[in-house]
């Protein structure tokens, strides 16, 4: 063989083995395409079979990635990233912290799972309430200040937990006591269906991932379909929102808000949806009243629950034409038997319930048979 042939068949060798790592590379790197379609605070990836939930919004203005390698107890363990933590699921022993975390539990079936929360009589549900009364469910301090001491004894495989910014340690500190945190973001979200997706978060934490989807599908077509059933009604009402709420200040929802998104897909006529944020905006009354005296509804008027409580607070209330058209909904009349918001605890997780409560306020005729479900009257 000459010189030549050699280098021939040594370069081709070369191209050859050069090509086979890029398909044994090509099928270890196999990837199933993610199924979150709305969230912007989570993900749950899946590469050759493993697991990872990652956490992309942990509190506001976070630009920390909390990276967890799901591991199914009782079953081997796969090689993976020493960077991640080791999330053990099913998860049989949990501490939730906020309200919005019930309803997802419950609708998986797993509200025996939690063991311990802190400010209980701020939950509404009868299911859950029935472990508090039999003792099932510890009170474990506060949301803001949590007992480690209680924790520790509770010994719980899991606390879910939320962050209002950097500069909050309560979970820290809890952490460095040994006790696994997660944080969960769903009150970040931006939208009503990103944050009704927090299920399938809890659906990776139970092993419960098909069933989380299958009700969040749900969910979905729900909303999607109220939403185009608004459309057949050209004529768009006109809303005002708020109230003011201290220092003569109205605080109101801004145009790219979570509520504002509501009446959007309501087909409604928000008369601050042009504006910039996603919180909420402070106005003068007569900025307000400018804008929105002659509105058709007036929704979600802050903690106010009568004509009279809003007459005491100001007088000049009755000037809106609202007022004077028994135009006013709230949904903070409706409560547990110990006194939380029901619509603060199931709103995050049934926007489609939400949808259907405005458009039946705003275009009845769209829904004759459907009755309220958080707002009322007043």
């Amino acid at each position: 063989m000459t010189n030549t042939s050699l280098k021939v068949l040594i370069l081709l060798l070369l191209v050859s083995f050069s090509s086979c790592k890029k398909r044994i590379k090509t099928e270890i790197l196999k990837e199933i395409p993610s199924t979150i379609k709305y969230a912007k605070g989570f993900d749950i990836i899946t590469i050759n079979g493993s697991k990872k939930l990652l956490i992309k919004s942990a509190y506001q203005h976070s630009k920390e990635v909390f990276s967890y390698q799901i591991v199914t107890k009782n079953k081997e363990r796969k090689i993976h990233n020493d960077l991640d933590q080791e999330l053990l699921v099913p998860i049989d022993r949990l501490v939730a912290t906020s309200t919005t975390h019930i309803p997802m539990i419950e609708l998986l079936n797993e509200e025996a799972s939690i063991v311990g929360f802190p400010n209980s009589n701020y939950i509404s549900s009868k299911k859950t309430r029935n472990l508090i009364d039999n003792g099932h469910i510890t009170e474990v301090g506060k949301e803001s200040s949590l007992n480690t001491e209680i924790l520790l004894d509770l010994n719980p495989e899991l606390i879910v937990g939320f962050g209002v910014s950097s500069a909050d340690k309560t979970l820290t500190s809890i952490q460095k006591a040994g006790i696994n945190v997660i944080y969960n973001g769903d009150w970040l979200e931006e939208t009503p269906l990103g944050r009704a997706e927090w299920i399938k978060f809890f659906g990776i934490l139970f092993d419960k991932e098909k069933q989380a989807d299958s009700i969040f599908n749900s969910i979905e077509t729900d909303y999607l379909a109220v939403k185009k059933l608004a459309l057949k009604s050209g004529e768009k009402a006109t809303i005002l929102s708020g109230a003011i709420m201290s220092k003569d200040i109205w605080n109101l929802p801004a145009g790219k808000s979570f509520e504002a998104q509501f009446l959007q897909d309501a087909n409604l006529n928000y008369l601050w949806k042009d504006t910039k944020g996603k919180g909420s905006l402070s106005l003068s009354f007569e900025s307000v009243f400018d804008k929105a005296a002659t509105a058709d509804f007036w929704i979600s008027p802050g903690y106010f629950t009568s004509k009279k409580q809003l007459l005491e607070s100001n007088n000049l209330y009755k000037k809106f034409k609202p007022f004077q058209n028994d135009q006013i909904y709230t949904s903070t009349t409706k409560k547990g038997i110990t006194g939380g918001v029901i619509y603060y605890e199931l709103a995050p997780t049934r926007p489609d319930l939400v949808l259907k409560d405005i458009v039946k306020i705003t275009k009845p005729d769209l829904l004759p048979d459907y009755t309220l479900t958080f707002f009322k009257k007043f």
